[in-house]
């Protein structure tokens, strides 16, 4: 199949020639708009079975299923894994209409907790909004199948995202939606726009991506040394360390959707002594400066097996020179190919985008 990147609902998403379409996202890092460029990089290259190591928004695995292969998609975060179930390993499963409403409303026999409308009153959503994603999330643990479940859960998150200023969840800043000032960014359209609106708009996104390709695909949770199993091709799209030697902090910008998926838990993970009530937890070695560079160095040799594919910034840490050396210590042939000036939303560097292809 052959794939193409088209715009709908000024959204940018993925079509399929089979008719299924990558739903849009705002997750910061995704490789959305780069996937073919990706692909084409890689299309060449004699492989079947493929490990997409650090899956994210899932849209590189997705091309990749689009193209007939094997895919496991893997990401430490659960809520990402999510994300994978539903649209990586789920090949037929979908949400009704009665699937939908049967989220949206409350039922006589489920009893409700306010855990989010009393934890985070004023931090990200109104008490209205934190009423209904309280209600939704307690509804979607009552859906029969792991794939719908999933499906709604991607859509939660979407909508969450959509609402926030940034997209993120980084600060305690409702205030931004709600103040009565004169913009210079943001949708405040899009921002007052009921939950139930998005909501229903990303389900039906989610179920438009939903095909199968006739393999065996797998979604799993886990960090990244401790996955098992070979792959003919092996995907590397670790988060991104500056020349600045700031690291990208995927589980503190979305650590809101990573409570979601551990909602009966979630007052036992968080740091109350954050303003915004993040999760604790330790930062990544791939966000700290020292501890990236062995961790590198062991993710090639675990995969020197495979041909190993890395997806990096021209201006990180570890420099691209220094990537490169490292692959040489398990790959006879490295390959380098950049795409100028790629930048990322958020971001105001226009760095190259590079790939490293070891054979």
């Amino acid at each position: 199949m052959r794939s193409k990147i088209t715009n709908m609902s000024k959204r940018q998403m993925l079509l399929l020639e089979d008719d299924a379409v990558f739903p849009s996202t705002r997750f910061q890092g995704s490789k959305l708009k780069i996937v073919e460029w990706i692909w084409n990089a890689i299309k060449d290259l004699d492989f079947n079975t493929v490990l997409d190591a650090f899956g994210g928004t899932g849209s590189v695995g997705y091309v990749l299923k689009d193209k007939g292969k094997k895919v496991t998609y893997n990401d430490i975060l659960k809520f990402n894994w999510y994300i994978g179930q539903a649209l990586i390993e789920n090949d037929e499963t979908k949400l009704s209409e009665e699937d939908v409403c049967f989220l949206l409303k409350k039922h006589d026999k489920v009893k409700y907790p306010a855990f989010i409308r009393d934890t985070f009153e004023n931090i990200y959503f109104t008490n209205e909004e934190n009423d209904w994603i309280d209600m939704v999330v307690t509804n979607i643990v009552r859906l029969d199948n792991i794939y719908k479940k999933a499906l709604a859960c991607f859509a939660l998150f979407q909508a969450c995202i959509i609402k926030r200023p940034y997209n993120l969840f980084h600060r305690k800043n409702l205030y931004i939606r709600l103040s009565d000032v004169e913009r210079n960014f943001g949708n405040k359209v899009t921002w007052d726009a009921p939950f139930e609106v998005h909501f229903r708009q990303f389900v039906a996104e989610a179920n438009q991506a939903v095909f199968c390709n006739g393999q065996q695909n797998k979604a799993v949770n886990k960090d990244v040394f401790n996955i098992e199993g070979k792959f003919d091709l092996v995907y590397i799209d670790t988060p991104y360390i500056s020349k600045k030697g700031v690291g990208v902090d995927y589980f503190g910008f979305y650590h809101f959707l990573e409570g979601l998926v551990n909602y009966s838990e979630w007052g036992e993970l968080i740091d109350f002594k954050t303003k915004h009530k993040r999760l604790r937890g330790s930062p990544s070695v791939w966000a700290n400066k020292k501890q990236i560079y062995p961790a590198f160095e062991q993710l090639f040799e675990k995969y020197k097996d495979s041909i190993i594919v890395v997806s990096y910034r021209s201006d990180g840490i570890p420099s691209i020179n220094e990537l490169i050396e490292m692959l040489q210590k398990y790959k006879t042939n490295v390959e380098e190919l950049r795409r100028k000036n790629y930048k990322y939303v958020l971001s105001t560097n226009n760095s190259d985008e590079v790939l490293l292809i070891g054979k």
